[in-house]
């Protein structure tokens, strides 16, 4: 690990117990602050983390804002009824082509919200605390030279303590310290739970898909330095786990998102487009069949640049 990563990370971890509510709400001042779930077909947690968040951080969030990813249940009105404003992902900024995926709702909340500081949840967190999104906002309201924060946890999962995270072992991390070891620190680089000044985040490409996590550390990390970053132990985090198949397409998302930067950055270079089709099997009556799967990801510019 790099000696600038050793001392960023003493220098900007911290842990959720470190920012009681109390000073927070204190250190706030004018700074108005949105939190955005991105949901699709959520109906089961998006309510409760919603309700969570409406009554123990009453005072320190200004308005809670979920987007609906074309949900197939009723999400939205779950979402609503728990007090969110709820708005459909395709019906923000129409005039452009619809994009799917995570980072298309990540980047269109951008429009519909007025927060100094945007915080990211995802919307399938089961337990949720509150600490989740205020432990976020600790590092941004005692420093103004950082600009973006990310969170880490725990990923309980089939009875073991941290079991979860394995598109981060298995792709992500490596990919990190091969080819932006400047982000080696980050514990789950691909957290759903994050924070950022709108000033910063609206200058930065948003990708769309599962790659917008990896997007925006690197693009950030050009856009600001690693100083301008912080990481905030929230303890442990617990939701559904995914399909083996289902993290096979993220996996893959994130090796495009890779691909993309590493093209743009100058790293490498390539005379035709990667594949965007992902080949995978599952065991049939008559042997394996063949599941073809579109993995590809699109990238959105910075809002900055989007007209109204």
């Amino acid at each position: 690990m790099l000696p600038e990563v050793r001392g960023w990370l003493r220098h900007r971890t911290s842990s959720a117990a470190d920012w009681p509510l109390r000073d927070l709400k204190a250190a706030k001042g004018e700074t108005t602050v949105s939190v955005v779930l991105p949901a699709r077909d959520e109906r089961e947690t998006v309510g409760e983390i919603v309700g969570v968040i409406r009554r123990e951080l009453d005072g320190l969030v200004d308005e809670i804002v979920v987007i609906d990813s074309r949900s197939s249940d009723d999400t939205a009105l779950v979402a609503r009824r728990a007090g969110a404003c709820v708005h459909a992902q395709d019906e923000i900024l129409p005039q452009l082509k619809p994009m799917d995926g995570k980072g298309e709702a990540l980047w269109k909340s951008l429009a519909v919200t007025s927060g100094d500081v945007l915080v990211f949840v995802d919307a399938d967190i089961r337990k949720f605390r509150a600490s989740l999104v205020f432990g976020l906002l600790g590092p941004l309201f005692a420093d103004s030279t950082v600009v973006y924060t990310k969170g880490c946890y725990d990923r309980p999962l089939h009875g073991t303590a941290n079991g979860g995270g394995r598109v981060t072992e298995l792709v992500a991390r490596p990919l990190i310290n091969l080819h932006w070891p400047q982000l080696a620190g980050f514990v789950q680089p691909l957290a759903g739970e994050y924070a950022g000044r709108r000033s910063a985040l609206e200058r930065v490409p948003f990708l769309t898909g599962y790659g917008v996590e990896l997007g925006l550390l690197i693009d950030l990390l050009d856009l600001a330095g690693l100083d301008a970053f912080a990481q905030v132990d929230l303890g442990s985090r617990e939701h559904a786990p995914q399909s083996t198949e289902a993290l096979g397409r993220m996996a893959s998302q994130i090796m495009l998102a890779a691909w993309s930067r590493l093209l743009r950055q100058g790293k490498i270079e390539s005379c035709h487009e990667p594949s965007v089709r992902l080949a995978q099997f599952r065991r049939g009556p008559d042997g394996h069949d063949i599941l073809l799967r579109d993995v590809g990801i699109g990238e959105r510019p910075p809002m900055i640049t989007v007209a109204p």
